[in-house]
């Protein structure tokens, strides 16, 4: 359902149900950036299993494999904001036009220093390039969305829709790196990553009707005045923590997959295991996005959290394909609730012109989570049981469930005669769910 950000309790407040995803597909130029957009953001899916495949086969160690792709995570965490902060204040395709093809150049650099052998430290040297330059079109679609639907009911519906993208790109994209990797050649993956990286952004950037428009100017009054982060809303700095356990879940489960089926002499099922867990997620993902809840937002996002830690937390004990798959498959209906409610609640909690960083945070969490849950399951694999990877996902999760409870006050929307954080300042009213 619809409810507007006022000084009434979210959860007393009731309005008609909430628009289709029919009615969203026909707003006016959607297709134009939706194509092109889900084209750019597919390689993303494929950059983290792609590295670790390769890198795994070069050294034949998923430490050593977990700690590269986890460079390139840490690397994007720590720059995607960035990204996000120039993307508001400079346009779109100013930050993607050389975004792309540096990334190009850093992977197919670290594809090439993989495949000579070079020593570790000169896989992490190419590895933070790599990571640094991954186009954020995932929060930049958010952010045209969100030029398209201001202030309409369909901006719930829009958060659901991209989320089942973002997961209808965790099943392809692993499926494709793996098979690329096991059956043409170690290296395919991390090649087509960064062709499709190159080919998808350019075609994004080209629609220039649909980006957030920045005059000249606001980017001269940016260049004079310091920009308020998104970061200082308490209630991104609380979400943040819950992406980094939805970040640890992803990162854990992609390593330990592959551990698990390369251990019963079976690497090929590697993408299709990964490829059940994202399935779990996009389709519950869709639901999710279909439904006109009663419930508020927080009360959503804390109890399908709980369902996500605790799902996650029983991966450990799978000794068997069919029970790995099943649990998998219940986790990944657990993410999506999650990550559902948590940018749908950016789109309550931070002003417009600064959601493309908030969104970029988010995306940035996820990025850190995988990157810190790829070394240490990579770790565990190595040095203890097979299967210990799995216990990372708990790891994760469990830290965030808790801090998301104590702390799920601070994602109440502000009311409008209120300033929301330093410097922010007022906001119009804005559909929360």
């Amino acid at each position: 359902m619809e409810s507007t950000v006022t000084t009434e309790p979210a959860e007393k407040r009731q309005a008609p149900p909430r628009p289709g995803y029919g009615q969203l597909l026909r707003t006016r130029g959607a297709w134009t950036f939706l194509v092109p957009g889900f084209a750019a953001r597919q390689p993303f899916a494929m950059l983290t299993i792609s590295i670790v495949l390769l890198v795994r086969h070069t050294t034949g160690s998923y430490g050593a494999a977990g700690a590269a792709a986890a460079v390139t995570g840490v690397s994007m965490a720590l720059c995607a904001p960035y990204g996000g902060r120039l993307a508001d204040r400079y346009g779109q395709r100013a930050v993607l036009l050389p975004g792309v093809v540096v990334h190009a150049v850093a992977a197919l650099g670290l594809t090439a220093l993989a495949l000579s052998h070079a020593p570790l430290w000169a896989l992490f040297a190419a590895a933070v390039p790599t990571g640094a330059s991954v186009p954020q079109v995932g929060p930049m679609v958010r952010a045209r969305w969100g030029v398209r639907l201001q202030g309409s009911p369909l901006m719930s519906t829009a958060a659901a829709f991209e989320s089942v993208t973002d997961e209808l790109t965790f099943v392809v994209g692993p499926l494709l790196a793996t098979a690329l990797c096991t059956t043409v050649t170690p290296s395919a993956g991390l090649v087509t990553e960064a062709l499709l990286t190159l080919v998808g952004g350019l075609l994004f950037a080209a629609q220039r009707g649909t980006q957030p428009s920045v005059d000249a100017h606001a980017a001269d009054e940016h260049a004079r005045v310091p920009h308020t982060s998104a970061l200082r809303v308490p209630g991104v700095r609380v979400l943040i923590v819950t992406f980094l356990g939805i970040g640890a879940v992803f990162g854990g489960m992609q390593v330990s997959l592959a551990a698990f089926t390369e251990s019963i002499g079976e690497p090929g099922l590697n993408g299709v295991l990964y490829g059940v867990f994202a399935a779990g997620n996009m389709l519950s993902g869709f639901v999710c996005g279909a439904i006109a809840w009663r419930a508020s937002p927080r009360r959503r996002l804390a109890v399908g959290y709980a369902g996500l830690a605790l799902t996650a937390s029983a991966l450990w004990t799978a000794h068997s394909l069919p029970l790995l798959a099943g649990l998998g498959l219940l986790v990944g209906v657990c993410i999506a609730p999650a990550l559902i409610t948590g940018y749908t609640l950016v789109e309550a909690l931070v002003p417009a012109g600064a959601r493309t960083e908030a969104f970029t945070w988010l995306t940035g969490a996820v990025a850190l989570g995988q990157a810190a849950a790829v070394t240490v399951a990579g770790q565990l694999e190595d040095r203890l049981w097979g299967g210990a990877g799995f216990l990372v996902p708990m790891a994760g999760t469990v830290p965030a469930l808790a801090t998301l409870l104590l702390l799920r006050s601070r994602l109440a929307p502000r009311p409008l005669n209120r300033t929301v954080a330093r410097g922010v300042g007022h906001r119009a009213p804005v559909a929360v769910d």
